[in-house]
């Protein structure tokens, strides 16, 4: 995807062939793909890819010249390698992408002309107590988290150290920004097959050519979960201040989405929404919301930290407290539709 932006690099049709593991895949009604491959453009230092020139030129501006490796983008013993490379030990995607997020934090900072904007425009996420920190921490890091965060926080240093965020180097203020990020970061799910897909629906054609046309896509996503298994279109995370203001909800009155096919987040209503009305997003998938309120409860209070009290929970709030053995029997088990709709959904 776009270092930037994270708008798909791939076409669609070379997007399914490497999920696909099969080079001779021919997809049909090409000119349903939206990706520019004319117009993409790379870092003349150290050749990271971006989808058009005003991309490369508001990271440019904005981090990328603290964070442009330059000759020593192989260099293994480069420390923002040394970084990257002790991230992915720790933690596979899709949240690889986190440690990167604080160092663009930190480069912004860096960077910014004004800097204390940009201090006081990322401390407006939510903060955490030091043992809610502690156990979001441990959440994504696993048991040997303070030892692993340590590690993390002195190749940090070494790469990043910067005087104006020297809070953000100790090991309390370290553990605060990666809390926040493993609080407040939005997953940006990008996919140039997905959006061919979308595109490919849309289309008005007799009916003989569309049911040709959905049994080849039908048969496409059932070949590329047997070749590579579960699919998710994540490129990367994000900070957003004003989506991270919205609470959850099991019964949300509005959802996120990335349809632009890039780290545009759009914030769209599922019902009318009265003046003075809270907006809610739920953090639960669908699958997760047809559970029971002891199972969903379950999830939030091990990924979130907190018991959720929406009009849902509370109207089931005397149901038993047990998950259901029918919820347990499910868990790892997707239907073809399901499947489906977590492959197109962007």
């Amino acid at each position: 995807a776009c270092d930037h932006c994270l708008r798909a690099l791939e076409t669609a049709e070379e997007n399914a062939q490497r999920l696909l593991g099969k080079s001779s895949l021919v997809l049909p009604h090409p000119e349903q793909c939206s990706i520019r491959k004319d117009l993409h453009q790379q870092c003349p230092r150290c050749q990271v890819t971006y989808c058009s020139a005003e991309c490369r030129q508001a990271a440019l501006e904005q981090y990328h010249q603290v964070l442009c490796l330059g000759p020593s983008r192989d260099d293994p013993t480069h420390p923002l390698n040394k970084l990257q490379e002790a991230w992915r030990n720790m933690h596979y995607p899709p949240e690889t992408s986190s440690i990167m997020l604080m160092a663009r934090m930190v480069a912004t900072v860096k960077q910014a002309k004004d800097k204390e904007w940009w201090i006081k425009a990322f401390s407006q996420f939510c903060n955490k107590t030091a043992n809610e920190e502690e156990e979001i921490v441990h959440k994504l890091l696993g048991d040997k988290f303070k030892g692993q965060l340590e590690v993390l926080r002195l190749l940090f240093t070494e790469a990043l150290y910067d005087e104006h965020l020297s809070r953000w180097f100790t090991p309390e203020g370290f553990r605060s920004l990666f809390a926040l990020v493993g609080t407040n970061g939005q997953g940006i799910g990008t996919s140039s097959l997905s959006q061919w897909v979308h595109a490919c629906d849309a289309l008005d054609l007799p009916m003989l050519q569309r049911e040709e046309l959905d049994a080849f896509i039908d048969q496409l996503y059932k070949d590329i979960e047997k070749e590579s298994g579960e699919f998710l279109n994540c490129e990367g995370s994000g900070l957003y201040v004003l989506q991270s203001c919205c609470n959850h909800s099991c019964i949300p009155n509005a959802e996120t989405s990335f349809p632009e096919n890039n780290f545009l987040l759009h914030l769209t209503a599922l019902e009318d929404i009265e003046a003075g009305e809270e907006i809610c997003i739920s953090y639960l998938d669908c699958c997760q919301r047809e559970r029971s309120r002891h199972s969903r409860n379950k999830i939030l209070r091990e990924n979130y930290l907190f018991t959720c009290s929406c009009p849902k929970c509370l109207a089931q709030a005397d149901d038993a407290d047990v998950t259901s053995d029918e919820e347990e029997e499910g868990e790892g088990e997707t239907d073809d539709a399901e499947l489906e709709d977590e492959m197109t959904d962007v």
